[in-house]
């Protein structure tokens, strides 16, 4: 598989924004609920996103579970997932973080489109 993360300034903590926040969505497809969010995919791609923020932060987030999400079908689909992580710094509190990711599986493409606190 090609994974691919967007073109980003290092961010210094984990309270820092990755990616273009002002981007929701692409303009063609509407955004469903995810029905299962315990699917093994969707938590797979939760651990991924909250992985791939660490590789580009100074901040390393333990990865819980995807609570919530919604997705929608463009080229590909596109998720936005709420994620339950918490630094692995002691004394840090748990938090929920925003991840969308790009994900086309035929091409075996997948991208972090933005990551932040929710």
């Amino acid at each position: 598989m090609i994974y691919a993360i967007a073109a980003t300034p290092a961010a210094t903590g984990c309270d820092v924004p990755f990616g273009d926040q002002s981007r929701t969505a692409g303009i063609v497809g509407a955004w469903e609920p995810i029905k299962n969010v315990n699917d093994p995919h969707i938590q797979m791609l939760g651990g991924w996103a909250v992985s791939e923020y660490g590789n580009h932060a100074n901040c390393r987030l333990k990865f819980h579970r995807v609570v919530r999400g919604r997705q929608q079908y463009v080229s590909g689909a596109e998720y936005e997932l709420i994620i339950d992580a918490s630094p692995e710094l002691v004394g840090r509190k748990e938090g929920w973080y925003k991840a969308v990711v790009y994900e086309q599986g035929w091409s075996n493409v997948r991208h972090l489109v933005s990551f932040s606190r929710a």
